[in-house]
């Protein structure tokens, strides 16, 4: 029987290796990545009921120290809100002057941002908690 296989969703973290919060929410979401991804067998795991929650799906983890395309800042403060472009961009008051800042100094660009694209959802920063609640809390459908 042939059935399509539905795409992993893509989560992007805007990186600074530099950064001690950046590399934490690397290491955050690296782990998620893993266990989103493993499938335990009998001799792995002794828990097989049924979850109670359904859990992420398994997604493609994408880690870049690049800005931002203006594209994909749009994007960001569409998620976050236009009036909160100051937290990702340097010094911006509106959505505006973020891209007129960020062509004009990519470094104005502050890291670490978590991005899941699939769900229009953006953590900045590296507050733990909400970076695994934005990944966790699946939209309702």
């Amino acid at each position: 029987m042939f059935r399509f296989h539905k795409t992993k969703d893509v989560i992007s973290l805007f990186h600074n290796a530099k950064s001690p919060a950046s590399l934490r929410v690397n290491t955050l979401l690296k782990q998620i990545s893993a266990n989103t991804s493993e499938h335990a067998t009998e001799d792995q795991a002794s828990d097989h009921t049924p979850q109670t929650h359904p859990q992420r799906q398994e997604f493609e983890l994408e880690v870049t120290e690049a800005p931002p395309t203006p594209d994909q800042l749009k994007s960001i403060l569409e998620y976050i809100g236009a009036q909160n472009a100051g937290t990702i961009i340097q010094g911006a008051r509106d959505e505006a002057d973020a891209m007129r800042k960020l062509k004009e100094n990519s470094e104005s660009f502050q890291r670490p941002v978590t991005v899941d694209w699939a769900n229009g959802r953006a953590v900045v920063g590296s507050n733990e908690s909400e970076i695994l609640k934005m990944i966790e809390d699946l939209p309702k459908s």
